[in-house]
């Protein structure tokens, strides 16, 4: 729980926070666990997309209601999605990179009745990554606007408020959170659907993954989201144990700082390429966790390329390393949490490095210390995970990956992994936005192909080596659950047979 800072959907990061308010918040729609390209209804019952592709019209469903009993209406709805547009807080730029922003919001998102919310798309685009889009928790989230303003601080619109408390319409509602601690949610009697089996959920931080699996084993705890792949492998014979695995969203990945003189040499970023040994990472560290992808777009996803194949080749590396006059390698420093599985995976990776002559000091920390350096551009290297994908669509990985837009500090593209890294390139800009726009399915595949290996030919600043995966243990006699490739796994499904 290092990771969770607030619970304002406006303003979260991270897949932790999105596991807390996918059970509190609902969307218009709602993102298949299974068939990932599927989009199921939530609080729309339906939806429909205008003959010209520039606007989108929900039908709400009937007799939904929020937590605190008041009635979902269409206002709610638009009001809080120009409250996310016009804070302008991390969750606006999934949908700023598609052309909203505070200044038209109130021209792109109205409602025309109780039951109606019309999503007018302020530039040509394809709309069903829009639909996607408000199926995320975050820019989707609909928030209770008369509960929310009642606590407005100064304006914040129930920013502050928002930080330790819930105004949802979701299976549940926040009942406590202490930071770093534990969360606790209450059955919300409101609820639209049907009602979730257990009245109460406690979502504790235990940080060692040895401790969630003696508790685990116990029955102390019934699920348990972040254990090691040693532990995760020793509960495989336990027959009151399951391990479910499923795929996840986004990428493990070697970042550099271009803002740093040696990484902005492409010799040198080419060296550190085959300076993962990404059979050994994904074999022995990550089982459990990701799968060996070297690419930006994730493996099953159209357009998506096979692997390049990239091996440990120290030899190659010194070369490059010498050819960029370092021939006797560098010092540096290399970030990554202090969670599982980042640090086993940082000092893998320091091991690797050293062999190429780069000296790399491990910093470890909080999600916070380490992603909140990298949101500050003020790092060299940087274990991280990220890189989109709650989205079934190539454009999900590519924006968060290595679209940047507007390079200067001022900008503070936070959510976009290429801002973060200082990597700017005009030319995959363009073949991003046009890929996006391309009416032919067939000529988009050609064109999400084409963006792969001119990626790989511009030497980025991001390497990914592992997709990530999800993994869970959990006592066999919980039935109903299902991990959700969008982090977005919902408990309400969830039953104790015992």
């Amino acid at each position: 729980m290092n990771n969770i800072l607030t619970l304002d959907p406006a303003a979260i990061t991270g897949k932790e926070t999105v596991q807390v308010l996918a059970n509190i918040y609902d969307n218009l729609v709602s993102l298949n666990a299974v068939d990932r390209a599927k989009v199921d209804p939530q609080l729309a019952e339906s939806w429909t997309i205008a003959d010209d592709n520039g606007s989108i019209t929900f039908r709400l469903r009937d007799g939904a209601k929020f937590a605190s009993g008041n009635p979902v209406t269409s206002a709610d709805v638009v009001w809080s999605f120009k409250r996310l547009m016009k804070l302008n807080l991390a969750q606006a730029s999934f949908l700023k990179t598609h052309g909203f922003t505070g200044a038209n919001a109130d021209v792109s998102f109205t409602a025309p009745d109780a039951r109606t919310v019309i999503v007018t798309l302020p530039k040509k685009l394809d709309p069903q990554i829009i639909v996607q889009t408000l199926g995320i928790v975050g820019p989707g989230s609909v928030l209770d606007s008369k509960t929310v303003m009642e606590h407005d601080k100064n304006g914040d619109q129930g920013a502050a408020w928002l930080t330790n408390n819930s105004a949802g319409s979701g299976p549940f509602k926040l009942g406590q959170w202490a930071s770093n601690e534990r969360v606790i949610l209450d059955q919300n009697t409101e609820y639209w659907g049907d009602r979730p089996a257990m009245k109460r959920i406690m979502m504790r931080h235990l940080a060692e993954s040895q401790s969630q699996r003696l508790m685990l084993e116990k029955g102390d705890i019934d699920i348990a989201f972040s254990m090691s792949a040693a532990d995760l492998k020793a509960l495989e014979t336990d027959e009151d144990v399951k391990i479910q695995t499923n795929g996840g969203s986004g990428f493990y990945y070697l970042a550099v700082s271009m803002k740093d003189e040696k990484f902005q040499n492409p010799k040198v970023r080419e060296a550190l390429r085959y300076l993962i040994d990404y059979q050994g990472l994904n074999g022995s560290v990550l089982p459990y966790f990701g799968r060996l992808r070297d690419r930006p777009i994730a493996s099953g996803i159209f357009g998506a390329l096979p692997n390049a194949g990239y091996k440990l080749d120290v030899a190659k590396a010194k070369a490059l390393l010498t050819e960029a006059g370092y021939p006797n390698g560098f010092s540096t420093t290399l970030r990554a949490i202090s969670d599982v599985p980042f640090m086993s995976t940082a000092t893998a990776i320091q091991a690797t490095l050293a062999q190429g002559g780069i000296k790399a000091e491990i910093i470890t920390g909080t999600g916070d210390q380490i992603y909140g350096a990298m949101r500050e551009r003020k790092y060299e290297l940087l274990v991280g995970r990220g890189g989109g994908g709650q989205l079934p669509h190539p454009d999900s990985n590519l924006r968060a990956t290595v679209y940047n837009p507007d390079n200067s500090d001022a900008a503070k593209l936070t959510n976009f992994q290429g801002w973060r890294t200082s990597f700017y390139d005009e030319k995959i800009n363009k073949m991003i936005d046009d890929a996006l726009v391309e009416g032919n399915k067939d000529k988009q595949v050609k064109d999400y192909e084409a963006i792969q290996t001119y990626y790989a030919d511009m030497m980025p600043a991001l390497q990914p080596f592992s997709e990530v995966v999800d993994s869970v243990g959990f006592r066999a006699d919980i039935k109903g659950l299902q991990l959700n490739p969008s982090w977005s796994t919902q408990l309400r499904t969830v039953t104790k047979e015992r």
